[in-house]
């Protein structure tokens, strides 16, 4: 497939898949026409890299739908000044994204191999200045916190408490909550004296936390 014919099913994505759906942060926006998702996929896929659905990126790990990238940035409400945390690398799309928002962002990944593949991604990008980490996402970043936001892109029964200890007063964290038969896209808002309120904003299904 040639760049326009890309660059055609990237326009129709941001049109149809996110503002047709109430996307409106025109700087969420900006950042999904500067990323190319089709180079975050595997060769095989990047015929539909601008589908509306989610894709296996491999070692049993997705890349998320558009819109639900897109639902989570604008949810967090970015500004340049914040230090962001990423859990669940992936390939590194939705850092890449965060990465046009923000002017430090942290990302951090279990499996090896997408490690890697993320980096060059990234940095394929010229997105150098996107952190990649190796290790246990539930353990968070302590070396770099606290954060002012952190996304993680993948479910799990109970916020680990690494990440809420690593937000800072006034953060936010946005997280795929189990919740009884589906998946709760929830936001979480650290408060004084150590306490939370949590606002459930969309059903949602994402691969199992590591």
């Amino acid at each position: 497939m040639h760049t326009m014919e890309y660059q055609l099913k990237q326009n129709q994505m941001i049109k149809y898949q996110l503002e047709h759906r109430g996307i409106t942060d025109k700087r969420v926006l900006d950042a999904f026409m500067k990323v190319p998702r089709h180079e975050f996929v595997d060769p095989f896929f990047r015929n539909v890299a601008y589908d509306d659905n989610p894709l296996s990126i491999g070692e049993g790990q997705t890349i998320s739908q558009p819109y639900v990238v897109a639902f989570m940035t604008e949810s967090l409400d970015i500004k340049p000044s914040e230090k962001i945390l990423e859990v669940g690398t992936g390939s590194g799309f939705q850092a890449a994204i965060l990465a046009h928002l923000s002017n430090s962002v942290h990302t951090i990944e279990t499996i090896d191999v997408l490690h890697h593949k993320a980096k060059r991604n990234l940095e394929s990008q010229g997105l150098d200045h996107v952190n990649t980490a190796l290790g246990d996402g539930k353990e968070g970043l302590k070396s770099e916190a606290p954060f002012d936001k952190i996304i993680v892109t993948a479910a799990t029964k109970d916020v680990p408490t690494p990440l809420l200890e690593q937000l800072k007063i006034g953060g936010q964290l946005i997280i795929p909550l189990d919740s009884h038969l589906n998946q709760e896209l929830t936001l979480i808002t650290k408060k004084e004296n150590q306490t939370y309120t949590r606002e459930p904003l969309l059903n949602c299904r994402f691969v199992r936390l590591l």
